[in-house]
């Protein structure tokens, strides 16, 4: 067989396939010697004394009776909102009242319906995904490793929130395409242009966020780790944020570029090509940034609606830090998102041409 059909769109003459590795194995070698150096030191954290204690309520009269999982029942504070046969946490604090309870209940226990939750979710992807879910599953549990044990340590030992950021971005990115995808053209290509794409996503979070003065101290939480935390650098960890969050949609806009091109590619090539793979490219680019801007949009709600309560005019509130802060992240997001594409589908007809010219 001759032509353009000679060669499924995975399956790329080795002139191609050593481009595509060309670019990407410096980057993750890359990626992997800037986590050795970046890792965080380990030291041991500080003793402390656990005074959350656990129990369900037996009781409830003014005060609560709760029956502690060690078996011996208490009074304690807080009852206002629960009932009989809650399953709670409480706070044991000896003394901190005169002639008071020691307990106060703090919280409710949600570990069983977590569980079950979790265990739904799993059960979905795996039952409508098979060994593609089960994939996807394993790209999410390194997703959080790298998060838990390389990302947070590492900007808590001190070193730089964006860089911090960006290396782990790479990291999990390389791990989840290929774990969830399976090692392929339309892999790699979706993973060069989901780098290219975060690159300039943290270079525009640099820019603007140096631009508009923004030093990422806006709410009580941010000024309270800024405190206690003093080392951390808060911008860099604004644009980190920025980064990570632009990472997750990302990598769904740039495989379906790159599946889209290889598909197409049986029956063109070239500049036709990358046209065709364009518009289909801007549809999905609507819906994802409407995605994008409502996810940010719904983690900010309750600032949204004391804002719509303000009296204060709404240009300072829109030049205010607090909502400049998510105007930028809903920003930068969207102009990487968008720029994904057409850099995802010129590198996915690059690889196609190139497998044309040698069947």
């Amino acid at each position: 067989m001759t032509g353009r059909h000679a060669h499924s769109p995975d399956q790329l003459p080795e002139a191609s396939r050593r481009v595509i590795a060309a670019l990407l194995i410096p980057a993750a070698i890359a990626t992997g010697i800037a986590m050795i150096v970046l890792w965080p030191a380990r030291p041991a954290p500080p003793a402390a004394e656990n005074n959350r204690v656990e129990g369900t309520v037996t009781a409830v009269d003014g005060q609560a009776t709760v029956r502690l999982d060690d078996g011996r029942e208490i009074t304690a504070e807080g009852a206002g909102n629960v009932r009989a046969g809650d399953d709670v946490v409480l706070l044991h604090t000896p003394n901190a009242v005169p002639g008071g309870t020691d307990y106060a209940i703090v919280d409710r226990q949600r570990s069983t319906p977590m569980i079950w939750l979790l265990a739904l979710t799993a059960a979905v992807i795996l039952a409508f995904g098979r060994w593609r879910g089960l994939r996807s599953l394993a790209g999410l549990a390194v997703s959080f490793a790298v998060l838990l044990l390389f990302i947070i340590p590492a900007i808590l030992d001190g070193s730089p929130p964006l860089l911090v950021a960006v290396v782990g971005a790479a990291a999990i990115m390389f791990a989840a395409l290929y774990l969830t995808h399976g090692v392929s053209t339309h892999t790699s290509v979706a993973v060069a242009g989901t780098l290219a794409s975060l690159v300039l996503t943290g270079l525009l979070g640099a820019g603007f966020t140096a631009a508009l003065h923004l030093t990422g101290v806006a709410t009580d939480d941010d000024a309270f780790l800024s405190a206690t935390l003093g080392g951390i650098d808060m911008r860099g960890l604004l644009l980190a944020g920025i980064v990570i969050g632009a990472l997750g949609v990302l990598d769904d806009v740039t495989v379906t570029q790159a599946v889209t091109v290889a598909e197409m590619s049986a029956s063109s090539s070239g500049w036709p090509l990358y046209r065709a793979a364009i518009r289909v490219g801007r549809a999905h680019v609507g819906s994802a940034v409407n995605t994008i801007v409502l996810a940010y949009a719904g983690a900010s709600l309750p600032l949204l609606l004391l804002f719509s309560t303000s009296t204060q005019p709404a240009g300072d509130l829109l030049t205010g830090e607090l909502l400049a802060q998510e105007i930028l992240r809903s920003a930068v997001g969207t102009i990487g998102l968008v720029a994904s594409v057409p850099l995802t589908t010129a590198l996915a007809v690059l690889a196609a041409d190139r497998s044309h010219r040698f069947t």
